[in-house]
């Protein structure tokens, strides 16, 4: 059986490099033989800085939406940039909850090992380490720590961890908890070989009494124990507490002897850490959590099984998969009766029930969500109910949550997905008053939170909602920032709320909303045809250039935002002129040389640098507000060009090594983009089901829907230079439309393209084959 494996395997990377297609029980055999999560890579996305992303990740050793995560660190303490490929020593291994490093962690610490005199500062402690001796997988992290001669690794649940220790033979063998600074304090029972305390470090959004309490579990006596207080001075005191404290444990160790801790956390109190670790870890060795945790994650990538011999774009799948079921971050427990419970980050107390963090709406809303709803309805039902919990707490929806209320990014977003959810079928939370919190969001800016100095949280709720209400639009000349970004963000949302107020039998609503939803017609001006800020008195906003960041955009130009009309393609396409006028000014994107001006911001912000170095023209795939857009030749008779566009996209822009995502990968939305994609389609119109089509990337998948039914999408004939669709069958049905329904893919069954070389412009290109838009004849209801 092993010869016969290694057979396939042969045969599948030999026909990789030649481009032939093998048949697809075989191609199925051969990817029995693998485990998918093996094929994902945690390094992916780690070749980052401030000036140029490739991802801004970081190699997170975690469960599926886990409570913590854990990731080797090369940065200083409080850098966001903890862990970059292009570094050389690590200091230790950190428990994170890191979203992005422009929000920074927030409750971390660290465990790093040493041998030798003991040197506690992180700069000190650091060991040169080698990519050649590190092993990335998102159920465990290993790295040999050379100057220290001590191999480092961990293995995680969503609460808790085990660390494994292999020490050369040593008198001074040394294990360092490092607290972190802005408050921190630990303890250190040596009879019992443990370590408790708790850490407060944060970037914001927390209450006043936040603390992150810990308990760590040893499997050998101290020889030694000892604390540190806040001016770095070790004492033989078994307490510490202070601005940045810590502990060192050390032992005598022989050559190749392993030391194991036993690690948990709560955001509760120290018996609820206690707690975690018992029902989590217990007594389980470390095999046994990493054989679970490896268990946990192949689970769910096993709802998608692709066979297909370009091993690389598996990886890239899988890899992008992987970070996609990372966040929304669990940030409930369950407590000594068996029931969830969570710490509120917004009033402080402890309520029951779920509740999720670190996200922002703002990326996530347009791919992640759309997943999450098609794939994973039970955990996307958890989240909308922790959102319910949310705005019971805080008296607000979210936007941008780490772990409270932040103030980053624009729009009303949170409305979008929670409208999504339930109009794909999500069911299971208390949408009623998931609705009363979206109308708050649309009609009044009064009462929302502030931060700690007194200053309004201007990213929750609408910012200049009453004068959206009023003209229809935020302008220009009112002091808020970003005002046509956020109008046409607000057009959208007010889309997703008519929805779900039609479903929710609200009719009157449902009118108001629609009707708002059209106020993007407000913003495009006829002369130039792109979106462009407006003043309140209804004269343009001048100077205008439409190649200008930020200003009236968010992270973007007028040639990024003016596509942001996901709810009436069909309208934006007949102010532009109509299809032919559509598809060209679409074309423009991709032909129009790279230039910018960057003085809103005063400096080359990294967006824009990766949209210049990429020789795509204008197009901005790096960041989100344009990600759609390749797609919207479906609904203009050119169906074909997003097929070139979508592949040649993925193609280009991603890879599975370090450097192979095209920007930020921010919670797992520019990755959902390449999942959808993959796969053959694309969620671009919200809460009504449909999925735009593209160019399907692999020869076969198996999707394992939500209601136990199988879903195959096969692409005969696909390779890389056989992008085009030649014709679709779905059931062994003809399929001229360029969508695809939530309910017929939940259904089941065989989705069937054929692919080839040169375009087939006559799949899909009559009006009827185009996708949902509120003002196409007939609307679909």
């Amino acid at each position: 059986m092993k010869t016969f494996a290694r057979s396939i395997r042969g045969a599948v990377a030999l026909l990789a490099t030649t481009g032939l297609c093998l048949p697809a029980p075989i191609l199925a055999q051969a990817a029995q033989q693998e485990a998918l999560v093996d094929l994902a890579n945690p390094l992916m996305g780690t070749d980052s800085n401030y000036e140029l992303s490739y991802g801004n990740t970081y190699p997170a050793v975690a469960v599926p939406w886990g409570m913590n995560f854990w990731s080797p660190v090369t940065g200083e303490m409080g850098n966001g940039w903890g862990y970059t490929y292009d570094a050389n020593r690590i200091s230790g291994i950190k428990q994170t909850h890191q979203p992005s490093p422009w929000m920074n962690d927030y409750a971390a610490f660290e465990l790093m090992a040493m041998t030798g005199p003991l040197r506690i500062k992180q700069k000190e402690r650091a060991s040169w380490f080698s990519h050649k001796a590190e092993e990335s997988k998102p159920y465990k992290y290993k790295v040999y720590l050379a100057d220290h001669d001590v191999t480092a690794e961990v293995v995680p649940t969503s609460r808790a961890a085990q660390f494994r220790f292999t020490f050369p033979a040593s008198d001074d063998a040394h294990i360092i908890l490092d607290a972190y600074n802005e408050g921190s304090m630990v303890t250190v029972d040596k009879a019992r070989r443990r370590i408790t305390g708790y850490v407060r470090n944060n970037s914001g959004g927390v209450p006043a009494n936040f603390h992150n309490y810990f308990v760590l579990e040893f499997d050998h006596d101290f020889t030694v124990s000892r604390t540190w207080d806040e001016n770095w001075q070790l004492r033989d005191n078994a307490k510490s507490e202070g601005a940045h404290v810590g502990a060192v444990v050390s032992f005598k160790t022989k050559k190749g002897e392993q030391v194991g801790v036993k690690v948990a956390s709560s955001f509760i109190s120290l018996d609820q850490a206690e707690r975690n670790l018992t029902r989590e870890v217990g007594r389980d060795s470390f095999d046994q959590t990493e054989a679970k945790a490896r268990q946990t994650w192949e689970k769910e990538f096993s709802r998608i099984r692709v066979n297909d011999p370009n091993l690389e774009n598996r990886r890239i799948f899988y890899s992008a998969l992987y970070r996609m079921l990372q966040f929304p971050r669990t940030f409930h427990e369950v407590d000594a009766k068996g029931q969830t419970v969570h710490y509120s980050p917004y009033d402080g107390k402890v309520h029951p029930g779920p509740m999720f963090t670190d996200n922002g709406f703002w990326d996530t809303w347009r791919a992640v969500f759309p997943f999450f709803a098609l794939m994973y309805p039970e955990q996307d039902s958890q989240i909308m109910q922790g959102l319910v919990n949310t705005y019971k707490e805080s008296g607000w929806l979210p936007e941008w949550a780490s772990p409270g209320h932040r103030s980053v990014m624009i729009g009303s977003n949170s409305a979008i997905l929670i409208a999504d959810a339930y109009l794909n079928g999500v069911r299971g939370f208390d949408v009623e008053t998931l609705y009363e919190a979206m109308v708050k969001n649309a009609t009044t800016s009064e009462g929302r939170p502030r931060d700690a100095r007194g200053k309004v949280l201007t990213a929750v709720g609408r910012e200049g909602v009453e004068y959206y209400n009023k003209l229809g639009y935020v302008p220009y000349d009112v002091g808020i920032n970003e005002s046509a970004a956020r109008s046409l963000e607000y057009a959208t949302a007010d889309f997703a709320l008519s929805k779900l107020a039609a479903a929710l039998g609200k009719t009157a609503d449902a009118q108001k909303y629609a009707a708002q939803a059209q106020n993007y017609r407000k913003l495009f001006d006829k002369q130039s045809g792109w979106m462009r800020g407006r003043n309140q008195d209804g004269s343009w906003a001048t100077p205008f250039n439409p190649l200008k960041w930020g200003d009236a955009f968010t992270e973007g130009n007028s040639l990024h935002y003016s596509w942001s009309v996901m709810q009436d393609v069909r309208g934006l396409a007949d102010l532009m002129g109509g299809d032919k006028a559509f598809v060209d000014r679409l074309d423009s994107i991709f032909s129009t040389p790279p230039l910018f001006d960057d003085s809103y911001y005063g400096q080359t912000i990294h967006e824009i640098r990766e949209m210049q170095i990429v020789d795509m023209g204008q197009y901005a795939h790096g960041n989100q507000p344009i990600q759609h857009m390749t797609y919207l030749y479906d609904w203009a008779g050119a169906p074909w060009k997003t097929q070139f566009h979508v592949r040649n996209v993925m193609a280009k822009l991603y890879s599975s090594a370090p450097d192979g995502y095209p920007g930020d990968e921010d919670n797992g939305q520019t990755s959902a983009w390449y999942v959808f994609s993959a796969l053959g389609f694309y969620p671009v119109t919200p809460a009504v089901g449909e999925y735009a089509i593209g160019s399907p990337l692999f020869q076969n998948v198996e999707l394992s829907m939500p209601g136990g039914k199988k879903l195959t999408i096969e692409a005969a004939n696909n390779g890389a230079k056989n992008v085009y669709i030649q014709s679709v069958t779905f059931n062994g049905k003809r399929h001229d439309k360029t969508w695809l329904t939530r309910e017929a893919l939940q259904g089941g069954g065989n989705l069937r393209f054929v692919m080839g070389p040169t375009p087939n412009k006559q799949w899909g290109a009559d009006k009827a084959s185009a996708p949902f838009s509120m003002s196409a004849s007939g609307e679909r209801k």
